[in-house]
């Protein structure tokens, strides 16, 4: 989460890499909206403070749970990391961009409490229930309109966008799939006892977000807005998200329903409006799969190695290999990584922690 000094008006951003585009840089993305609100909006929970700090999130999508409007977005943004309570009210835009004065904020949903707690179901997930005639119900999102309601599954290099609190619009493309990340965490608003938790099966992307961004809906951008994936960590080079399905398999456990608030329009493949993008066959994907599953134990032992995943070679796009992060940050250099692994290229990539945006 993004946060500020609580009671100033200032707000100090860092983001790190230079290939995030912006519409905005995410102006239009934390002021007030007149109800009913766009998603993609920084937001949070009116509790989301410590005695010197004040947070924020992004609250990413419009949901339909058991066929009632929902907001989607993570559990660190709306349930605080497990430490909200049902009926939290949930603000628009969030403490962080008012001052730490939630009566500046519209009050657009309530917290329904910790459905799935973080740690659990692979996923960093929440919702709060939609207020009435506080949040557009056709799914609209800041600067890229209303999404599809059917959610498509991740591919390398496949081109995707998102609307978040602090970097605005951005687009980027996805970089590894089938990604084990660990990511830092810290229990209350920049407070408390940090934590690490460790997903597997994971989205990474080129940077894409700052902090203040998680909770935003990943879409694809090859011709229709499919959800993909939902943002929830990053680092100065990469964004981490968990895959959509997962998202939507774990709100549906126990027999609920699960859907996105969007237009019908399928897939971009069957809307005949593809863009094309160059991605390893699903042969070599598989066999490098079991590769890297092999490995990844091994792999991790190594000092700094924060994720392994899946994905393609810089010099060829179709070409399957196992992506390595490492964090450069811890010493990394008494490292001795393989380039290859039974016949499968391995890329390294250098970046810092993968924390909790």
């Amino acid at each position: 989460m993004k946060r500020s000094i609580m009671g100033l008006f200032t707000v100090m951003l860092v983001v790190g890499g230079a290939s995030i585009a912006r519409a905005d840089s995410g102006a239009a993305h934390k002021v007030k909206q007149t109800a009913p609100v766009k998603m993609g909006t920084s937001g949070g929970s009116v509790d989301d403070h410590s005695k010197a700090f004040c947070c924020g999130g992004t609250l990413g999508s419009a949901v339909l749970y058991d066929g009632t409007l929902h907001i989607l977005s993570n559990n660190h943004v709306l349930g605080r990391s497990g430490s909200a309570v049902a009926g939290e009210d949930t603000l628009q835009p969030g403490l962080i961009d008012t001052g730490c004065n939630g009566a500046n904020s519209n009050i657009v949903g309530d917290f329904v409490g910790n459905l799935v707690p973080l740690g659990t179901a692979n996923v960093d997930a929440a919702i709060s229930l939609a207020r009435a005639n506080m949040v557009d119900a056709n799914g609209d999102i800041l600067d890229i309109g209303v999404p599809c309601n059917t959610t498509q599954a991740p591919a390398v290099n496949m081109p995707v966008m998102k609307s978040g609190r602090t970097t605005g619009f951005t687009t980027g493309s996805i970089t590894s799939i089938n990604t084990s990340v660990s990511i830092q965490y810290q229990k209350g608003c920049n407070a408390g006892k940090k934590f690490t938790i460790t997903f597997t099966n994971q989205i990474a992307t080129t940077n894409m977000s700052a902090g203040g961004d998680s909770g935003s809906l990943l879409v694809s951008d090859d011709g229709t807005p499919n959800p993909v994936g939902l943002l929830y960590a990053g680092s100065s080079t990469t964004t981490i998200h968990n895959p959509i399905q997962d998202v939507v398999n774990a709100f549906s456990a126990g027999g609920h329903t699960f859907t996105f608030a969007g237009n019908a329009c399928g897939g971009a493949a069957a809307a005949g409006e593809a863009v094309a993008f160059a991605t390893p066959v699903a042969n070599d994907l598989q066999a490098a799969l079991q590769i890297k599953n092999n490995h990844e134990a091994a792999l991790f032992r190594n000092l700094g190695v924060i994720g392994v995943g899946i994905g393609a070679a810089d010099d060829n796009p179709l070409q399957a290999v196992i992506v390595v992060y490492v964090d450069n940050t811890r010493g990394n250099g008494r490292n001795v990584l393989p380039t290859e692994l039974d016949g499968t290229k391995v890329k390294v990539i250098y970046t810092d922690p993968f924390v909790a945006q």
